[in-house]
């Protein structure tokens, strides 16, 4: 039990420390591209599914209560979280179009979509890409497995470089909150563009 309680936390720990080396920049770009959205005037789109759909959920309250300063609360939507419109779309359409039909109605040009697939092959999640970048929306892709479909399709790809889902899924949440924090400060605490 020991031993793999070791293990666990150890790659872990590896697979952050590899991925944050290799993505400063991107997180940073990441961030400014979030906050320049709600300096306009508009909203972050999330979606994911699994643990993914409650990245999204779970960053998304980030953005609407706060992270770690006193705020306003800033607009972020999980396109997950309502039942009746995901179960609607599902029985009436395809699961395919679940994100999708919902960026439709409620996006607009200048919106950010934080799409979040572990594999990146999420079907949903792909269209949801492929209808946002139609619609003008920029799309952060946050993966793993090397990024699937949704690589060359995001503008901004956070690729963890490992196969396991547990691994990529922590490192998703660290990088998330890191926006956060990072959104925050560009907004609220006058962050240099550095």
């Amino acid at each position: 039990m020991k031993d793999i309680i070791t293990k666990s936390y150890k790659d872990s720990i590896q697979i952050k420390e590899v991925f944050f080396k290799q993505n400063q920049q991107l997180i940073s770009q990441s961030a400014e591209l979030i906050a320049e959205a709600f300096k306009a005037g508009n909203k972050l789109l999330l979606c994911g599914n699994g643990g993914s759909a409650a990245d999204a959920q779970h960053l998304a309250a980030e953005f609407v209560n706060r992270f770690a300063i006193e705020r306003p609360p800033l607009p972020a939507i999980a396109l997950s979280t309502d039942t009746s419109i995901l179960t609607s779309i599902g029985n009436d359409y395809s699961f395919d179009q679940a994100f999708s039909k919902q960026i439709k109605a409620i996006g607009k040009e200048g919106d950010i979509l934080l799409a979040i697939s572990t594999s990146g092959e999420s079907k949903n999640v792909i269209m949801a890409v492929k209808v946002a970048r139609d619609m003008g929306i920029k799309a952060i892709g946050l993966t793993g497995k090397g990024g699937g479909k949704m690589a060359k399709m995001v503008d901004i790809l956070l690729n963890v470089d490992s196969n396991i889902t547990a691994r990529i899924q922590e490192v998703h949440i660290t990088v998330g909150h890191i926006i956060c924090e990072l959104v925050d400060h560009i907004l609220f605490q006058g962050a240099s563009q550095d």
